[in-house]
């Protein structure tokens, strides 16, 4: 792990430690450096990660705070949300119209004789090339979704037609890259991956697309409560 990464991990880890007397500030970069024995420019590093997720805001010439909502709610992140639009692009590889397999009839509730736009597209994060994701979602719901749309961000086309996103769905399963994988993320055959099944779900509960990845450069962080209950049931107590 580099040590910008072990900085931000460590820091969440004293942010979620302090529940009886929450923590309401950071200690200044040059403490911070002195406390970790690294230049203020990884601090830096550490901190904007931190920012990026909505933990800490830094105020110039104030300090920096921890923000009390996100203390509260479980916390979870990974290498791609924590990323601004702006360091992500996308690039089509196919898009074409067809009817359902049983899987899209059933978690889309299509007849016989609805369709489903199904696409692939590489996604780079920081110019590197890092996912493949092949998703399909109900015609007849986006109607005109093309390229354009395609190669941008998808929720806020979704967002943009009155639909309200409620929340996902995803499993997460080591695999390794198999030979049409590696030609297209330019990767070695056999090199490790995560495979991320995904599926949007909208207010009401209704599915809105679903989505299969693979992705070369995974990395995933969360803070969750302690579940008692489902200790109690593993253990069989």
């Amino acid at each position: 792990m580099k040590k910008k990464e072990f900085i931000a991990q460590d820091l969440l880890s004293k942010i979620y430690q302090h529940s009886a007397e929450p923590l309401q500030r950071l200690p200044p970069e040059r403490q911070l450096a002195e406390e970790y024995g690294v230049s203020r420019f990884t601090i830096r590093q550490a901190l904007e990660k931190l920012v990026s997720i909505g933990i800490i805001r830094i105020v110039q010439g104030s300090g920096i705070y921890v923000s009390a909502e996100a203390r509260n709610n479980p916390l979870i992140y990974n290498s791609i949300t924590e990323k601004r639009f702006d360091q992500m692009h996308y690039r089509m590889i196919n898009l074409h119209k067809k009817l359902p397999d049983s899987d899209q009839q059933q978690a889309f509730a299509l007849g016989d004789n609805d369709y489903v736009w199904q696409f692939c597209r590489l996604r780079y994060v920081d110019q590197r090339c890092t996912q493949i994701e092949t998703s399909s979602l109900p015609a007849a719901d986006f109607a005109d979704l093309n390229q354009r749309v395609i190669e941008s961000s998808l929720q806020r086309y979704v967002m943009a037609k009155g639909l309200r996103i409620s929340h996902s769905l995803t499993r997460y399963e080591a695999v390794a890259v198999d030979k049409a994988q590696a030609a297209l993320l330019g990767c070695k055959r056999g090199q490790p991956a995560m495979h991320i099944q995904h599926r949007g779900i909208l207010e009401g509960g209704r599915i809105y697309i679903m989505s299969d990845v693979i992705d070369i450069h995974y990395a995933c962080t969360y803070v969750i409560p302690f579940n008692h209950d489902n200790l109690r049931f593993r253990t069989g107590d």
